[in-house]
């Protein structure tokens, strides 16, 4: 059964309870057998959990509420103890329903993983389950497919997307004999893989039970209550037993019991913290638990992912030598290309206005360029090297390019016509975004990226970070998180597979966008909107949260502890003290939910 479905059970018990009970007191008869039968579930849930609780070195404040049902049971108080029971189980609801808001799991990564690959055999091909590839294995990798286990390239060209992997946002090409990874995307046309590792020792693998690792191994935060709870705990023990030693009577005992029973730190925290999750949401910030919630509010290390992350993750035009009309032409012929700089280069002749024809006789070679007929003249596009070799003149020159750039050149009817300059741009909002963070406390802000030195350098410095880390991979991020610890808690930022372990054992991990399932789904938040803004404005909506929370415990607590004191003295009977603590939730929950507004 859905666990919050046993809690709304576990509410109606009290709730029928108190119902039937008003029954039988109305019809002349004792409403105590009901409102006892209403209390018990609740009861002997509570003794269950307490007993799991202490078995696995947890102590909490729930020891009162069950020692004040039990006591009021005993005494024939059935009403004060039926109204703790309905305060307990609407509590434990809520602070249930926080928890497991949004769950994190890990099928969009499971997902990713091929589950079968081609094997050459026999002269034919056999599709077989990853399982099987044997060391040596010679595979099939059509055009799409994510490469299920580590090996050596044995076609004459390969164009991988290795984003997953290393972040890089441009496709790689790769020669006979190179290195393949796991992970990647055949970007190209179809080749053939030699593996070099069976599929429990790729790459791939190794990523998945890294993001497992590290889910499984970061500390299970406490309650904000439970910091509170053993002083809480002996005050309430002292004044009660006092009283009743005192006064030798139960009745002030069990009133103090009633009165102490923890609802302000019950429902305070998951109540504040749920109000503060409802206003994330509004900023367009999946925060994924209140826990989470309680988690940022502790932030003082951020660490950032460079490609989809600070920058838009896909390439971009930036610089143009040559006529408007090379660009159009060269755009044209690119329409027939899927190649992420062909698509790059027809987005900005679209976004300049330019008017693009349907070309004709298109060939493609496979990481080299396009060319085709396009309004009658022959027109190429590609890397540089190959419009060289295909005019025998050089590309036009250009000035020095931004670092991590990518250049391609334009021929028209053999000659070259232009050189176009491609980068992955920064987003608008990263250079605001780290200034707002610095406001919010964050005390120092770490670049982290897999791509080369010069392009992860050049971001750094723009954005203004404290320092910056290169070809890092998924378990070098994972170590440089461990390291900043030394500084406070740690969030991570970023988008791809690449980061999901380091998403998985940061103090918090937040995905960028909805661009990396598996990033998402290893993430304990995801920024919903395109765009880096709303993360200090969410780092701030969890502080206002956890603010919030404590000052409804503090208060809480200090209105209990008052109302303890008179119930010890005499002056409140446990049915009015049970009335009391309602109130008191009352004004503690009112309170909580001041954190919805900004």
């Amino acid at each position: 059964m859905n666990p919050l479905a046993d809690r709304r059970l576990l509410v109606a018990c009290p709730l029928l309870g108190l119902g039937l009970g008003g029954l039988a007191w109305w019809a002349g008869r004792d409403p105590a057998i009901p409102m006892a039968m209403g209390t018990l579930p609740v009861l002997v849930m509570l003794v269950v959990e307490m007993v799991r609780s202490l078995r696995e070195g947890s102590f909490g404040l729930d020891l009162i509420a069950a020692l004040a049902m039990l006591a009021g049971l005993l005494m024939g108080e059935t009403l004060a103890a039926n109204i703790v029971a309905l305060m307990y189980a609407g509590g434990q609801y809520l602070e249930d329903y926080a928890r497991r808001r949004a769950g994190a799991e890990m099928t969009a990564l499971l997902q990713r993983q091929p589950r079968t690959a081609l094997l050459h055999e026999n002269g034919g091909l056999v599709e077989i389950p990853i399982e099987r590839i044997a060391v040596g294995d010679r595979l099939l990798m059509p055009r799409g497919a994510v490469l299920p286990v580590d090996g050596v390239l044995v076609s004459p060209l390969a164009v991988l997307d290795t984003a997953a992997l290393t972040g890089e946002p441009m496709p790689a090409r790769f020669r006979p004999g190179d290195p393949l990874l796991s992970g990647c995307a055949n970007a190209g046309d179809a080749f053939d893989l030699e593996a070099t590792t069976d599929a429990q020792a790729s790459t791939f693998a190794a990523i998945i039970r890294m993001v497992r690792h590290a889910a499984e191994s970061r500390a299970p935060m406490a309650r904000l209550a439970d910091q509170w709870s053993v002083g809480f705990l002996l005050v309430t023990l002292l004044l009660s037993g006092g009283a009743w030693a005192i006064t030798g009577e139960a009745q002030r005992a069990l009133a103090v019991l009633v009165i102490a029973t923890p609802c302000p730190l019950i429902l305070a925290v998951p109540v504040a913290l749920l109000a503060g999750l409802s206003r994330t949401a509004k900023l367009g910030v999946l925060v994924k638990s209140a826990a989470v919630l309680e988690a940022m509010a502790r932030i003082r290390v951020v660490v950032i992912d460079k490609t989809g992350t600070i920058t838009e993750g896909e390439p971009a035009l930036v610089a143009m030598v040559g006529e408007e009309e090379a660009l159009r032409l060269g755009a044209s012929v690119d329409q027939a290309s899927s190649h992420p700089i062909a698509t790059a280069l027809v987005a900005a002749a679209r976004s300049r206005g330019l008017k693009l024809s349907v070309p004709d006789d298109v060939r493609e070679v496979p990481g080299e360029g396009v060319e085709g007929m396009v309004d009658g003249r022959r027109v190429a596009v590609g890397g540089p090297n190959w419009i060289k070799e295909l005019t025998g003149l050089p590309p036009l020159p250009t000035a020095a390019q931004p670092p991590g750039a990518l250049s391609c050149a334009v021929a028209l009817d053999g000659k070259p016509a232009a050189t176009l300059i491609f980068a992955d741009t920064l987003r608008a909002d990263a250079i605001a975004t780290i200034a707002t963070l610095r406001r919010e406390g964050v005390r120092r802000v770490i670049l982290a990226s897999g791509d080369a030195t010069a392009p992860v350098m050049a971001a750094g410095k723009a954005v203004g970070v404290d320092s910056a880390h290169a070809r890092q991979s998924p378990s070098d991020k994972v170590a440089l998180i461990n390291a900043a610890r030394a500084d406070g808690p740690v969030l991570m930022l970023g988008d791809g597979l690449n980061d999901a372990p380091a998403l998985a054992a940061a103090d918090v991990g937040i995905a960028v966008g909805t661009k990396g399932a598996a990033a998402a789904e290893a993430a304990d938040a995801v920024l919903l909107v395109d765009g880096l803004s709303r993360l200090a404005d969410t780092l701030r909506a969890a502080r206002r949260a956890r603010a919030i929370a404590l000052q409804s415990v503090t208060v809480g607590i200090g209105l209990s502890t008052l109302g303890m004191l008179v119930a010890a003295a005499g002056y409140l009977s446990p049915v009015q003290g049970a009335l009391l603590q309602e109130g008191i939730d009352a004004a503690v929950i009112l309170n909580a939910l001041r954190a919805l507004k900004d």
